[in-house]
């Protein structure tokens, strides 16, 4: 009995582990977007980065022999593709030139909620009412959090780009629920974000072309970003996606992304990290433990 309880103890512990390194490297990914926007155009760095996260998971792929996906799911990939990587990827760096990155960051942070509504509609998943208190809970730590993050949340273009990069994150995750019902994390996130990327490869001369004109350690960071916040990322959030009992006890975790994107623009950028800021990942935590701990069946 006690063998069967610290197993599943363990399983819980690395579906926690897997979701929160898939936010931490999610995470970074602001203050490294912002950084390689001085070298490149949002197109360009979108393009590098999931061709480098393909190429990755595609030698992954081959050495551990995952089986091809069926026909009759590729509508499924592609949807998944399109609205996780090449839409949310194209519309996150467009709006990233116009708005700071806590903006950006809060925003997409929202995205669970689009998650929790499309798979009780999609999936017939239903969620406790006390996952539903602690998601409201780590939103009033994450609007605490944008008070001092953000100084002009205007609806201008770059807003509507990136509320729409939410929505395509949200549908994403619920999609990528779906798919890890029939197929491995390894093989739902890498023919994912190859289909996604098919619809980058336009842009890839361009990209190519921007290359000599970046610096070695932007063109370093390109490379990490395209490596481990978006293939092992992807990964390690489809695999978390794949095994947790809720799919809200896993996307809830994504309101941790504004709090450690300041943390990380605060060592890499010397941005301000304030109390207040301090207080709303408290907070967030707080939200998350009411849905992973009171909200389990």
């Amino acid at each position: 009995m006690e063998n069967n309880l610290e197993t599943k103890q363990s399983k819980q512990s690395l579906i926690y582990l897997s979701a929160l390194l898939a936010i931490f490297l999610w995470a970074s990914a602001f203050p490294g977007t912002r950084y390689a926007l001085q070298y490149y155009s949002p197109v360009s760095l979108m393009t590098l980065r999931f061709v480098a996260a393909s190429l990755t998971l595609g030698i992954v792929g081959l050495f551990k022999k995952i089986s091809l996906p069926k026909i009759r799911d590729l509508p499924m990939f592609a949807i998944s593709g399109l609205s996780g990587v090449f839409l949310y990827s194209l519309l996150f760096n467009l709006a990233s030139v116009t708005l700071q990155a806590g903006v950006t960051s809060f925003v997409v942070a929202s995205s669970p909620i689009f998650t929790m509504i499309l798979v009780r509609i999609f999936l017939k998943e239903k969620v406790k009412t006390i996952c539903w208190v602690g998601v409201f809970v780590s939103s009033v730590g994450l609007a605490a959090i944008t008070l001092t993050e953000v100084t002009d949340f205007a609806l201008n273009s770059g807003m509507v780009l990136i509320i729409l990069a939410a929505v395509c994150s949200g549908v994403y995750s619920a999609v990528m629920r779906g798919l890890t019902r029939k197929y491995t994390a390894l093989e739902a996130t890498t023919y994912t974000i190859i289909f996604g990327t098919l619809g980058m490869l336009f842009f890839l001369p361009e990209a190519i072309s921007e290359i000599p004109n970046a610096t070695f350690f932007a063109n370093t960071v390109v490379l990490f970003m395209g490596i481990f916040p978006a293939a092992l990322s992807y990964l390690a959030w489809g695999y978390a996606l794949a095994k947790a009992k809720k799919t809200a006890h896993v996307t809830v975790f994504s309101y941790l992304i504004p709090f450690i994107s300041s943390v990380l623009g605060f060592l890499w950028l010397g941005e301000t990290l304030s109390a207040i800021t301090i207080v709303g990942g408290i907070i967030i935590i707080g939200g998350m433990l009411m849905t992973n701990v009171f909200g389990r069946d």
